[in-house]
């Protein structure tokens, strides 16, 4: 059921992963602008959650928090949390930092394989789905979680036979400084715009 939701998962939930939480629901929201009646909540839920629990409540790491800013979004009430079984079976979709994170999840919820991927590996596939096979875009709750699932199933059967990269896994920006956080971010984006945007209007 509406909204469609996305769970972004790194390992310490607070740089990475809420940077990409929060990348996805800005790039949709620029999407919908144009549309005043329609409510970002009823659409999208984009969350995330780490897959080590020692981070838990604490604030979006300084250096990601600003790159956030910077690109006009506000990360001042997100709290870390860590990964329960939970939050995949409630997800649509699942994007992970890394392969090794991707395998922490499915250690937890074999049966997420489906809606499983690491960040940039749906990205490249995404790129590939045909876009004559999906429901129509709109900017309704049913309009946008009925094409949100069609996307992971055709992402999915893209898979098959597809190789891994090993250049598929973000790199852990951590204690690296803001330059580190900003290519992290344009990476992050090299995703999550694409899905934004045919998530609401097709490639």
């Amino acid at each position: 059921m509406p909204p469609f939701s996305v769970l972004h998962v790194c390992m310490g939930n607070i740089c990475r992963s809420p940077m990409a939480e929060h990348l996805l629901t800005m790039s949709f929201a620029r999407r919908l602008a144009p549309d005043t009646d329609a409510d970002l909540g009823a659409l999208l839920y984009s969350h995330s959650a780490g897959t080590g629990g020692w981070h838990a409540g604490e604030k979006m790491n300084p250096p990601a928090a600003r790159e956030i800013a910077r690109r006009g979004g506000d990360s001042s009430g997100f709290e870390a949390r860590k990964l329960r079984s939970d939050h995949i079976d409630a997800a649509d979709l699942i994007l992970t930092a890394t392969a090794d994170q991707h395998e922490y999840v499915l250690a937890l919820r074999p049966d997420a394989a489906a809606r499983s991927f690491v960040l940039a590996e749906f990205g490249r596939l995404l790129a590939t789905v045909d876009e004559s096979g999906l429901p129509e875009p709109g900017t309704t709750p049913e309009a946008v979680y009925a094409r949100g699932i069609a996307l992971v199933a055709a992402v999915d059967a893209a898979r098959a036979g597809a190789e891994s990269l090993p250049t598929d896994d973000l790199d852990d920006p951590w204690g690296r400084g803001d330059a580190a956080f900003v290519r992290i971010a344009d990476e992050i984006e090299a995703t999550v715009e694409p899905l934004a945007t045919r998530l609401l209007s097709g490639k």
